[in-house]
């Protein structure tokens, strides 16, 4: 069996994946993708997955996770879906860097589950953006040991790619910019099922079209209701173009709430944060995705 883990991060995906998987359910089901609703996943596979961070990794927690797992040979893949498998808002920036628990984390399912492969996927966003993010959803106690224990200006996401490549090299990644998920939203839902290229989904392009107004949103179902429809690059292009032209400002622009966190600050995160991203597209072991 495959097990297929998308990991947040944090203000990435706002339950919109999980609602995705699940209105296409059928579709998964018919293909052996097995999608835990979220009552099981908190009562039946989460408590495991916790006991893994504060207990070693042994026969009793492979069988807790292998019985919370289907046990159906029609499965192929499971899919799990948290933005705290690879830690909680107050491990989010800790220790110097940006989940410093998820190699580790990843490394004890890897073990645990022996026999299976792991498959993470992941959305990274601009740093500008989400260590404020971060910062603002902690208690002031919390924040202010966030200031006195970190050098903000050197957090990057490179730093947690290379410990989950490190500490559980077996686990494959495939990583994309949270900026560009309305664009490849159809690409990340059958990367995560196994699908072929050409398998739609409901509402592929409903998160794009809840960024724009009324005018874009006619422009993306005339553009997707062409027959024959455009070559994949042309798609991509006409719809990146609707995107810019559309898109409603208050929905794709984020107000920063954190005193002192100044545009300059915000342009030098997002200068580093393209130089990051560049980086990582060229990982042999990651699969960056792009539109």
């Amino acid at each position: 069996m495959q097990l297929v883990i998308h990991a947040g991060v944090a203000f990435t995906d706002e339950g919109r994946l999980l609602q995705s998987l699940q209105a296409n359910g059928r579709v998964f089901s018919k293909n052996g993708v097995d999608i835990p609703r979220p009552r099981r996943f908190k009562h039946s596979v989460w408590p495991v997955l916790q006991s893994l961070w504060t207990e070693p990794p042994s026969s009793a927690l492979h069988e807790q996770l292998r019985r919370a797992l289907p046990n159906n040979p029609d499965v192929k893949r499971t899919m799990l879906s948290s933005d705290e498998i690879l830690g909680g808002i107050t491990e989010a920036i800790h220790e110097g860097q940006f989940y410093p628990l998820a190699g580790q984390r990843l490394a004890y399912i890897d073990e645990v589950l022996q026999d299976t492969q792991i498959e993470l996927f992941l959305a990274v966003r601009n740093p500008g953006v989400f260590i404020p993010k971060v910062l603002m959803s902690l208690t002031e106690d919390q924040r202010r040991a966030v200031f006195e224990n970190t050098d903000l200006s050197c957090l990057s996401w490179l730093s947690m790619i290379e410990d989950i490549r490190d500490l559980a090299p077996n686990v494959k990644m495939t990583l994309w910019s949270n900026e560009d998920t309305p664009l490849i939203w159809g690409d990340i839902l059958r990367l995560m099922g196994g699908f072929q290229d050409d398998v739609a989904f409901d509402d592929e392009y409903g998160l794009l079209s809840s960024l724009l107004r009324p005018t874009g949103q006619r422009e993306v179902l005339s553009l997707i209701r062409q027959d024959p429809t455009p070559e994949k690059e042309d798609l991509r292009k006409d719809l990146s173009r609707i995107l810019k032209d559309f898109a409603e400002p208050d929905k794709i622009e984020e107000e920063i709430e954190l005193p002192g966190w100044s545009d300059d600050i915000l342009s030098a995160f997002s200068e580093l944060y393209e130089q990051d991203l560049a980086q990582i597209a060229n990982m042999p072991e990651v699969r960056f995705l792009k539109p």
